[in-house]
């Protein structure tokens, strides 16, 4: 029984991608930390109930979005991820969409307890998962934006809850939307033996890999301008050093993707792309190390 549980558990956490919640979860407590709600304490941010109820729902939300994408995208993930499937398959399928409905239900209800606007934006962000997972991803031209922009929602959530705006939020969520884009084109390289055998599209098959590598480079180009803007800003802190840093790693991607030509060349590009992605996450803390000695200092019991 024990071995079965195990099984089952391992196989959830591989359908829900428990490594990248884990890594959501760390990037809203640091956002809302370091970014958000500067002036409180960190006791003050921490026993904030409110903002653990956000975390939670939006747990539930995007491991409820995996689930359904790894409904519609079964047959494809057997040809490109043969292992994650024969995992996902340890729990059945009704036993998936039961977690489904329970997530989405518990992550509406969490929103509720916090306030109209925030069960308004998790309705809305669960319809939005449906509506990509069952109509648009087979739409190459509208998936990979509107992909992207549905990974930039966990950021923003935290926005909604602290209703605090500012430049250097919507420039840095302009930074991650384009490496979110560069993450879902080198996706569309890594898909193409399932999508051949499932009849559906994708960039590369539509355009030709010349046309979304020219297309990768214009975003990595792109890159520069919030990159710029970034690094002028003082309250930045000791996070410039991670922007700074792309002024190595962007010639070495673009060095890479020119030479790319095999499935595990993009697979190494997409790990590139995760690294780039999981830095940038615990950089947040590095905005401003003044932060967290302000909250330390204003009442934090050790």
């Amino acid at each position: 029984m024990a071995a079965i549980n195990k099984h089952k558990f391992v196989g959830l956490f591989s359908v829900v991608r428990g490594n990248n919640i884990i890594l959501l979860t760390i990037a809203q407590y640091l956002s809302a930390i370091f970014v958000f709600d500067v002036g409180e304490s960190l006791y003050e941010t921490l026993v904030n109930w409110h903002l653990h109820f956000v975390v939670l729902a939006t747990i539930c939300v995007v491991s409820a979005g995996y689930i359904i994408n790894d409904f519609y995208d079964a047959k494809m993930d057997v040809v490109n991820k043969p292992i994650k499937t024969q995992m996902g398959n340890w729990i059945s399928q009704k036993t998936k969409l039961q977690v489904y409905f329970a997530f989405n239900f518990i992550a509406f209800f969490l929103g509720v307890l916090i306030s109209w606007k925030a069960a308004l934006f998790f309705s809305s962000y669960i319809f939005l998962i449906w509506l990509y997972s069952h109509k648009l991803q087979k739409n190459p031209d509208i998936r990979i934006f509107f992909v992207s922009i549905l990974d930039m929602f966990p950021f923003f959530v935290v926005f909604v809850f602290y209703e605090n705006l500012s430049m250097l939020i919507l420039t840095h969520g302009l930074y991650l939307y384009l490496v979110l884009l560069l993450k879902e084109l080198i996706k569309d390289f890594e898909r193409d033996k399932g999508a051949i055998v499932m009849n559906r599209k994708t960039l590369v098959l539509k355009y030709g890999e010349n046309k979304v590598k020219n297309s990768m480079y214009l975003f990595l180009i792109m890159l520069g301008f919030p990159t710029y803007y970034l690094l002028q800003l003082p309250e930045v802190g000791w996070m410039r050093y991670y922007f700074y840093a792309g002024f190595v790693w962007i010639p070495v991607f673009c060095y890479l993707l020119s030479k790319a030509t095999k499935n595990k060349d993009y697979f190494t590009l997409h790990n590139f792309i995760r690294i780039v992605l999981v830095v940038g996450v615990f950089s947040l803390s590095l905005i401003d190390t003044s932060v967290l000695l302000i909250k330390l200092l204003k009442g934090v019991k050790i």
